[in-house]
């Protein structure tokens, strides 16, 4: 018995017709979003301890993290923070029995993702606003 070359296999169906949706990327995005909720509450927990006892290391995260890559990491991680609760909020939605329809689920799925990046535009312009 001797095997076939390898192209001249049969390529399963699904790959030409197969597309991403926003439900698909949306569930992705919410486990990403979740694994980067943790590690910027790692960093939440360094930062508060580092502030209580130990001074060199919070001058060091406060640099850090008032550099323009921290900044970056908050604000990703404020967008993070926005978007796992638009899409938590979806879920529980979901899990009242509405929403399943293909034309509400793309619809919600894109309300998701607008309200999480307006939400976090508004708390880095008001966090941002001069004191008064």
């Amino acid at each position: 018995m001797h095997a076939a070359p390898q192209d001249s296999r049969p390529l399963s169906p699904h790959l030409g017709i197969y597309r991403w949706q926003i439900t698909m990327a949306g569930s992705i995005l919410h486990r990403m979003t979740g694994v980067a909720l943790y590690a910027g509450a790692a960093v939440l927990v360094m930062w508060l301890w580092a502030a209580a006892y130990d001074a060199h290391f919070y001058q060091f995260l406060h640099g850090a993290l008032g550099a323009w890559y921290g900044q970056a990491a908050l604000v990703g991680w404020t967008l993070a923070f926005y978007y796992h609760l638009c899409n938590g909020i979806r879920h529980l939605v979901w899990d009242m029995g509405y929403g399943f329809t293909l034309p509400v689920a793309r619809r919600t799925g894109w309300l998701v993702v607008i309200s999480a990046c307006a939400l976090t535009a508004l708390t880095w312009c008001i966090a941002t606003l001069p004191e008064l």
